[in-house]
């Protein structure tokens, strides 16, 4: 899975920045994007698409890629922004600003000098290549695919403190028979992308 990361190494970059999302297909709350800069050489052991993995698993990789990560930055663009510009625009600038936002373990910002993306388009002026399936061909997008899945499942938890009653700990905020009854009986909140709700709420 490293034979992207290494190609790119033997051609003299050095922060290869690796971009992954989750949240796209949710009925509720942001997408959330994770770019994070890992060491040359670096294979943590068990790092895999992070939707293949358990939530415990997923907890303690995540620890282990920060811990070892040269840097790494989060993306986020909400429900009402993705209604205004679409997912796919929604999702490329939570991908950005995941990029902007890459800090070392001192708080200092990095700039990538080459992006891997899962199957997208950065709109920056670095070089980079989308590649489909990313979170199975690459390490470093696969440690982006935890980091990212992690932080959304812990906002998660705030969404469903903040919305009782729709059981978004449990779906996070995807389109379970649970929760598209739970819209039904309980109504729209501002968390919910209401461009997505058009054939669902009755």
């Amino acid at each position: 899975m490293n034979s992207f990361e290494n190609g790119l190494h033997i051609k003299g970059y050095k922060n290869i920045a690796c971009i992954d999302e989750v949240g796209r297909g949710c009925l509720l709350g942001d997408v959330v994007a994770c770019a994070i800069i890992l060491p040359k050489g670096l294979k943590i052991e068990g790092v895999k698409d992070s939707k293949k993995l358990s939530a415990k698993k997923r907890e303690y990789l995540y620890n282990v890629i920060i811990e070892n990560a040269i840097g790494y930055g989060i993306g986020r663009v909400n429900s009402k922004m993705i209604d205004e510009i679409n997912i796919k625009e929604s999702t490329r600038l939570a991908m950005k600003l995941a990029v902007e936002n890459i800090v070392d373990k001192l708080g200092k910002s990095i700039r990538p000098d080459y992006l891997l993306i899962d199957a997208e388009t950065v709109y920056m002026d670095i070089p980079q290549i989308g590649i489909i399936k990313g979170d199975d061909k690459s390490h470093g997008i696969a440690c982006a695919s935890i980091i990212a899945k992690v932080y959304r499942d812990k906002l998660c938890m705030d969404w469903e403190e903040e919305f009782p009653g729709y059981n978004i700990k449990q779906h996070k905020g995807y389109g379970t028979k649970e929760h598209r009854e739970k819209l039904n009986l309980l109504g729209v909140t501002p968390m919910h992308r209401k461009s997505f709700l058009k054939r669902i709420i009755k």
